[in-house]
């Protein structure tokens, strides 16, 4: 009796929406915290110095403005990044003689450094839009491919035996059989593409384009005001997290649901 007392009486667990919150806001109070003891707005400003700036940075409408730019650029990569990456996985995952071929390209872009990708790119293409492109996706194929070709190798072989006795379609095996083992694999790449991919894209802008997030945040180190960078930086983070919260991770539940079923 008593322990099922106890059981009734035990708290229950806050919901996951009120950890990320409460989560997000000791990560201001950490901020705070060090910006109190640098005591320098200078070099670290704290919350209450930034976000009255991002604000007005919004109000301007200069702050939309280059984020979309930013945003849709991210969006170009990620998906030229994803369809590549997730052909070539599959094909170096299921067949030996293409992986033992393309495994060596494979390490070779993998241990590319993504600056020297970026500085070729502006020099063989320009600095244009298909060359900022370019850059990002290439960086990001190679670990999307490597991702895909781990999810590739540990597909089911009595599964796809299955299918093949019940004399199953190839639309149909794709259908019920391929896509829902890799499709766990497939949420965590676009995971983690997508963190890499905006990284990238930031320092494409940095290095080679006029309008942009990574643009603006060049412009402000110039003048070196340390509160415009965080501005900018704080903005396109809390986009991103946006992003994760709202679309990918409920992607990737249920991605999973069929495993813990």
């Amino acid at each position: 009796m008593s322990n099922r007392r106890g059981a009734l009486r035990a708290p229950r667990s806050l919901p996951s929406w009120a950890v990320r919150g409460l989560s997000l806001l000791g990560l201001v109070v950490f901020w705070w915290a060090l910006a109190w003891g640098k005591g320098d707005p200078m070099v670290l400003p704290g919350p209450e110095i930034v976000l009255p700036r991002l604000v007005e940075e919004a109000a301007s409408g200069a702050l939309w403005q280059h984020l979309s730019i930013t945003l849709w650029r991210v969006v170009q990569a990620f998906v030229a990044a994803m369809s590549l990456g997730l052909v070539l996985g599959i094909l170096m995952g299921l067949m030996p003689r293409v992986n033992r071929w393309l495994d060596p390209w494979l390490v070779f872009f993998l241990n590319l450094p993504a600056l020297v990708v970026i500085v070729l790119c502006f020099l063989w293409i320009g600095l244009n839009e298909t060359a900022a492109i370019v850059a990002v996706a290439i960086n990001k194929i190679p670990l999307v491919t490597a991702m895909m070709r781990e999810g590739a190798r540990a597909l089911n072989g009595q599964l796809s035996d299955m299918a093949q006795v019940f004399g199953m379609t190839r639309v149909a095996r794709l259908r019920h059989i391929l896509l829902p083992q890799l499709a766990p694999h497939l949420a965590s790449t676009a995971r983690s593409g997508l963190s890499l991919i905006w990284k990238i894209v930031l320092v494409v802008e940095f290095l080679g384009r006029g309008q942009g997030i990574g643009f603006r945040i060049h412009l402000h180190f110039q003048m070196f005001d340390v509160t415009m960078v965080m501005v900018y930086a704080l903005s396109f983070i809390a986009v991103m997290l946006a992003i994760e919260t709202l679309i990918l991770q409920p992607l990737e539940r249920r991605a999973r649901r069929w495993r813990d079923a």
